[in-house]
């Protein structure tokens, strides 16, 4: 997570589901701009888990779903496990995602596109996230030998990027750190005196957090079917409270509640604050029809702006779901209302204007604060097609 890339540069390329493969996905990387040099700054990259991906395969000579399966569940005994997405809430066991979708929680269909398993494509239950957990506070031991060596347990523990550890909210007072950093897919900190090794996984619909304290060998896993990181945080710190004796018992719960109902009238406040400055009698500068045409980014590709009916709709064209209509915002500034409501990530779509009054270039901006870092609309450069042929 130091290759220069911004947060979650790229992901528009797999999430939502993309006709585009992994190597295809690989190959477009070079063309995302960087946002700071090589190894300065860390920034959470899942693209790049799909190139490490690419690369297993083709050391291994096997598919990464076969060789992690071989390699890594057989051995640990997590035999109710898998490697493929296209496989998530498949059975009559398996959970169903659910999300809260413009107010109120619901299912949500499952992510399952395989073309980039090696970012988040294992499915596992609370029984195999066990076994995993013995053996990575085992140091790599298992009940046929080893996964891994001691000495790469301590490699794969150890701080790789250092990261300001910050100030938590008054109310997570017993969560303030004094060192924290990245290690090799792991978050390491520390903890009530103790070093925390953690990280969350999430998908649409399904949110989860690892967390293990090797100096106490205990381990939590908190797996979810909703979308509420106050909920699993609240329940991992209780449980390692509990091991670690912690008298009284913090009341997480309600900290996190009281978080939470801030942050959401926060959120509240800045949407209302942003449509109150909204210049409603403004109009576009150019008629429907003009802003109608392919428009192009270097790394993600097309983008097909029409006239449809009375207004404009918009498809990006390797990403069947998004997919829905321009609504006039102020200026030449439209909003992206996607017909898939649960994606929750309508987004700002402006044009900038040649002075001949053609277009020079479009760009994209999320259309609230919340909405999910994977939509990386702010990073693409759209400009029309015929400007360059």
């Amino acid at each position: 997570h130091r290759s220069g890339l911004g947060l979650g540069a790229g992901d528009l390329l797999w999430w939502p589901p993309t006709t585009y493969d992994r190597r295809e996905i690989t190959r477009r990387l070079r063309f995302i701009p960087l946002a700071t040099s090589f190894r300065s700054a860390y920034a959470y990259d899942n693209v790049l888990y799909n190139v490490a991906g690419e690369v297993i395969a083709a050391v291994a000579g096997e598919p990464w779903e076969a060789f992690i399966t071989r390699r890594i569940l057989e051995p640990v005994g997590m035999r109710g496990s898998n490697a493929w997405n296209s496989r998530s809430a498949a059975g009559p066991n398996d959970a169903w995602p659910h999300a809260r979708v413009e107010g109120t929680v619901r299912t949500i269909p499952p992510f399952r596109s395989d073309n980039v398993n090696p970012a988040g494509g294992i499915n596992a239950g609370a029984e195999d996230m066990a076994r995993w957990l013995i053996v990575q506070l085992d140091s790599g031991r298992t009940a046929s030998g080893r996964l891994f060596s001691a000495g790469s347990a301590r490699e794969l523990w150890g701080i790789v990027t250092p990261i300001p550890a910050g100030e938590p909210p008054r109310e997570l007072a017993p969560f303030r750190a004094e060192f924290n950093g990245y290690a090799l897919g792991l978050g390491v900190r520390d903890y009530r005196g103790n070093k925390l090794l953690t990280h969350t996984g999430g998908l649409p619909g399904f949110l989860s957090r690892v967390a293990m304290v090797p100096s106490h060998r205990v381990g939590v896993a908190v797996l979810t079917n909703a979308e509420s990181g106050a909920a699993f945080n609240a329940i991992a710190w209780w449980v390692l409270d509990y091991y670690l004796g912690v008298r009284p018992a913090y009341d997480w719960l309600t900290a996190y509640r009281t978080i939470q109902a801030r942050d959401d009238s926060a959120l509240t406040a800045a949407v209302s604050q942003a449509a109150s400055e909204r210049d409603r009698a403004s109009r576009p500068s150019l008629p429907l029809d003009r802003y109608a045409g392919t428009y192009r980014d270097a790394w993600y590709g097309d983008v097909v702006i029409a006239r449809n009916g009375d207004g404009l709709s918009i498809t990006f064209c390797c990403s069947p779901d998004l997919t829905g209509t321009l609504e006039h915002w102020q200026y030449d500034t439209f909003v992206a209302r996607w017909r898939d409501r649960s994606l929750r990530a309508d987004a700002f779509v402006t044009f900038a204007l040649n002075p001949d009054g053609s277009i020079d270039q479009v760009k994209m901006a999320p259309f609230r604060p919340d909405v999910d870092f994977s939509f990386d609309f702010q990073d693409l450069l759209l400009t029309p097609v015929r400007a360059r042929e």
